[in-house]
């Protein structure tokens, strides 16, 4: 059985869902999504609390594209199944 996902934070181009104590980061106009879990996710949250510290009251697309992008999680993703 599949964990349940929850919205973390969510914007008009990218959203940050929870998948346990896996994230899915999702780009929606790309249709892709990368799963970060393990290593990956403890890196991946360390990277968005620096980048809310460093653009404090940033929207969620802004932190998330600048994470999808300069972060290179974009790299991980992968078509996601219509």
């Amino acid at each position: 059985m599949a964990e349940a996902s929850h919205l973390v934070l969510g914007g008009e181009d990218y959203e940050l869902l929870t998948e346990g104590a896996a994230f899915r980061l999702r780009c929606k106009g790309e249709q892709r999504a990368a799963y970060l879990d393990g290593d990956e996710a403890a890196r991946f949250r360390s990277d968005l609390e620096i980048v809310q510290q460093q653009f404090p009251g940033c929207t969620a697309d802004h932190a998330l594209a600048q994470l999808w992008d300069q972060g290179g999680y974009g790299w991980l993703a992968v078509d996601e199944e219509a």
